[in-house]
């Protein structure tokens, strides 16, 4: 792997570790646009070093009891079917197209991410209603219908992008299931993992010219950079990481698209 990848790989860790997503969405086009990957072994490869990075970020949350297993699990599995979806529907996507529609996504979550951070957090009630109470009669459908369609248009864009889907995992179990930000960014880490694995195994069903040298050593860089990231982002605010995170997001996107519209 060139040197000047080392710090890209890093950032991609430190984010993801730090906010619980985010990060590998600049890994696809550092791999296309940097390391010349072709835009569909780009995004098996995406999903290789997700998968590798999460899991890394996601030890030091589990050691710090912060990841709520059973929620995580459940939320990954109702992403399943959106990510198997995501992964077959992205194979039959030219990579032109591909790469522009991936430059509207990052403009979208540089926006989310910018409306997230310049607001003060919202303090979740101390006690969330569960979806489904002791009465088998009482079920939240609302909340229920929101979680289901949230977890599926994650593993949906996880399947499609190759991109983890942390910029909406958070919001959503700190919105929607009453998570404080430490367990949110824990328990998306768990999701990522998940919905990454249930991806890269439906794109390996066909044929892809992965650079398995480089993928595997951008993955040990971004994993070195989570398991910091965790530990910063359990002990600094966010803010400030997040805002510039999202100028970045901005930036990419607009050289994306204008790599695609000229290209």
């Amino acid at each position: 792997m060139s040197w000047w990848l080392v710090p890209l790989a890093a950032l991609v860790g430190l984010v993801m570790g730090a906010l619980g997503g985010g990060g590998a969405i600049i890994t696809v086009p550092v791999l296309v646009y940097l390391a010349q990957q072709p835009p569909a072994a780009a995004m098996v490869g995406s999903l290789i070093v997700v998968s590798a990075t999460a899991t890394a970020g996601l030890i030091g949350h589990w050691r710090a009891r912060l990841v709520r297993l059973g929620e995580g699990v459940a939320f990954a599995a109702l992403g399943s079917v959106g990510a198997v979806a995501g992964s077959l529907l992205s194979m039959q996507v030219p990579g032109q197209l591909l790469m522009a529609l991936f430059a509207v996504l990052l403009l979208i979550v540089a926006g989310l991410m910018t409306k997230k951070f310049l607001r003060p957090s919202p303090t979740p009630p101390r006690d969330v209603p569960p979806m489904i109470g002791g009465d088998p009669r009482s079920v939240n459908w609302r909340q229920v219908a929101v979680v289901t369609a949230t977890a599926t248009g994650v593993g949906m864009l996880t399947g499609f992008f190759g991109v983890g889907g942390g910029f909406a995992i958070v919001p959503a179990l700190v919105m929607v299931l009453g998570f404080s930000m430490q367990q949110a960014v824990a328990t998306s880490l768990l999701v990522i993992v998940l919905n990454s694995l249930v991806a890269l195994a439906t794109r390996l069903t066909v044929a892809v010219d992965v650079d398995w040298a480089l993928i595997g050593w951008f993955s040990v860089v971004a994993a070195a950079g989570a398991i910091l990231g965790g530990r910063l982002g359990r002990r600094l605010p966010a803010r400030t990481l997040g805002l510039g995170f999202a100028a970045l997001l901005a930036v990419t996107a607009v050289l994306i698209l204008t790599q695609s519209l000229t290209g």
